[in-house]
């Protein structure tokens, strides 16, 4: 049995009800709700949420909201693995007992079924206890720098100074889109950007944060971009 988990608490300050505000043409949440019901992976899909308004739009798009998130999970510092465990746990309590268990922002906009497809495949092909998206940087972390105390720059990293930039590393950041993991892994709070967890690689034209107003309209853009192809 697989579980995914929605999490949706109704404070967001910087953009108010980001939730369930209108994201081309329906509620941001309602994509990630139909592309977990359209990749028939899940049993289950649960919101978890604190917020009335989001657990009656959730349903109508259907998902399940059997419980309120406490509001000790709900607050500006609760993470998500913390939401994950209270999900998990009830999950538990109610015999569900999944075998695996994913965490979908309900800004994921972008994601796919391939994604969700490839990140259990990733779950399931050793001992990992989470799979997760990530992408590449658009530039080198490795030349990077910061402006100095003297008013000029100052590289974080100035032993790469001279080298071509495909000699680099790769550096990869969180994708924020999915989070597939073992139970006892969500429980216990492993953490996720660890040796135990497999990196599910989103091309980087496909990944944009959603936390501004201005996060918002060039998501907008790019969703119908990508969507016009």
């Amino acid at each position: 049995m697989n579980v995914a988990v929605i999490p949706a608490r109704g404070g967001s300050k910087r953009i108010p009800h980001k939730n369930i505000k209108e994201f081309c043409g329906k509620p941001i949440i309602a994509w990630s709700i139909e592309v977990a019901k359209q990749s028939k992976l899940f049993d289950h899909i649960l919101v978890s949420t604190d917020d009335k308004e989001i657990a009656e739009v959730a349903k109508s798009y259907g998902a399940e909201v059997p419980f309120m998130r406490p509001a000790e999970f709900s607050n500006d510092y609760a993470g998500t693995t913390e939401v994950m465990a209270h999900a998990v746990s009830w999950a538990h309590e109610e015999g569900l007992n999944p075998d695996a268990v994913c965490c979908i922002y309900a800004t994921s906009v972008f994601l796919t079924l391939n994604d969700l497809t490839k990140g259990l495949e990733a779950l399931n092909s050793g001992k990992w206890q989470y799979s997760f998206s990530v992408t590449d940087f658009d530039s080198s972390i490795f030349r990077s720098f910061k402006k100095s105390s003297n008013g000029g720059v100052e590289m974080f990293f100035p032993e790469h100074f001279g080298k071509r930039s495909q000699d680099l590393p790769i550096a990869l950041h969180d994708a924020a889109q999915f989070y597939w993991g073992k139970p006892d892994a969500w429980i216990n709070n492993l953490k996720m950007f660890s040796h135990h967890s497999f990196p599910v690689i989103i091309p980087c034209w496909r990944v944009q944060d959603i936390d501004t107003e201005d996060d918002w309209k060039w998501a907008e853009i790019l969703y119908k971009s990508i969507n016009s192809l």
